[in-house]
């Protein structure tokens, strides 16, 4: 039986201390560490790597948001879930684009809690529908003049134009999908689309065409 390895990370020791009580009451979830801050928690990393981060998106000192950065530009296979009850959208949008593989509520229930560990460490997204319409609100409403300029000087569909914003972000095929609501084979096909009409071959081609348009 594989155990899996997790780091939790809260400046709320109360918090920490739940959490641990309720993953450990699965046999295969070890929590190795409860720190307060990003700082303690690269650190620890270093020392002994968790097959997930458990994290607070806003902590004093380091945030979440950046020690997720840092910890996918050394650990790219560590997976980082992270804990609110902020609906923030820049902190979620910018945390997902740093690799994060999902956020969860503070109020989630143990069992889901225990059940999004488990899927975190197996390369799933997880995105409670809540969050998920944020971060598709965050995308598609806001930036409405950029999909405008997008479709009208690319020659995109309403879609198209929203899928090109997300790449050119840095948003994964699945964390695209579940903001969306659609699968990841309609997203693939989308992309195959998008690359043929702009005659790109890769995202970073796709971001630096969008980039010339709404900069």
């Amino acid at each position: 039986m594989q155990v899996i390895k997790v780091l939790l990370v809260d400046d709320q020791i109360i918090l920490l201390d739940g959490l641990r009580a309720i993953l450990e009451t699965d046999e295969r979830i070890k929590v190795i560490g409860g720190l307060t801050n990003g700082e303690e928690a690269l650190a620890a990393i270093k020392s002994d790597i968790p097959d997930v981060v458990l994290m607070d998106i806003r902590m004093p000192g380091m945030d979440g948001v950046l020690c997720t950065k840092k910890i996918k530009e050394t650990w790219p296979q560590i997976a980082v879930l992270m804990l609110t009850t902020f609906n923030d959208e820049e902190y979620i949008v910018d945390a997902l684009k740093y690799g994060a593989c999902g956020y969860l509520l503070k109020d989630i229930k143990g069992e889901k809690l225990i059940q999004a560990v488990k899927d975190a460490q197996q390369g799933d997204t997880i995105l409670p529908s809540k969050i998920a319409a944020l971060i598709a609100n965050h995308i598609t409403v806001k930036p409405k003049s950029n999909e405008e300029k997008i479709k009208a000087e690319l020659s995109l569909s309403d879609r198209e134009a929203e899928l090109a914003v997300m790449l050119s972000q840095g948003f994964t095929n699945k964390q695209i999908a579940t903001a969306l609501f659609i699968s990841e084979g309609t997203v693939k096909n989308y992309i195959s689309s998008i690359y043929r009409k702009l005659g790109v071959e890769d995202r970073t081609m796709v971001a630096i065409k969008i980039s010339k348009i709404i900069k």
